[in-house]
């Protein structure tokens, strides 16, 4: 290809679109880290406890939710980071399909 176009070699990758790229002889690892960590001060919980699901179990959410209304933008913002971040954290997929199905008029319950 090199004949063919004008190109430069520049190494290995290691960084593509705020996913990390790590490669050794025998696998290549994705990760999303720092990314990860700015979904997690953008939705304001930096001081929280990790859990070891996403989700609870056997959450029920309903679009007719008489909790308090939160600002839409912001909601649809963060499902948009976590929809990104799960590009590399497959465990993620589900919740945040699940949640993105609220975007019209998200509540507390919701976010």
């Amino acid at each position: 290809m090199k004949a063919t176009v004008q190109m430069s070699d520049l190494g290995p990758l290691s960084f593509y679109l705020g996913i990390e790229v790590h490669q050794d002889d025998s696998r290549i690892t994705l990760r999303q880290t720092t990314y990860a960590k700015h979904v997690v001060e953008l939705a304001g919980l930096t001081d929280c406890n990790p859990a070891l699901t996403p989700m609870e179990e056997r959450l029920k959410l309903s679009c007719d939710s008489m909790t308090e209304e939160v600002d839409a933008t912001q909601y649809r913002r963060l499902v948009g980071s976590l929809r990104y971040l799960a590009h590399t954290r497959l465990d993620l997929a589900f919740s945040v399909g699940y949640v993105s199905q609220f975007m019209q008029r998200p509540t507390m319950e919701h976010q």
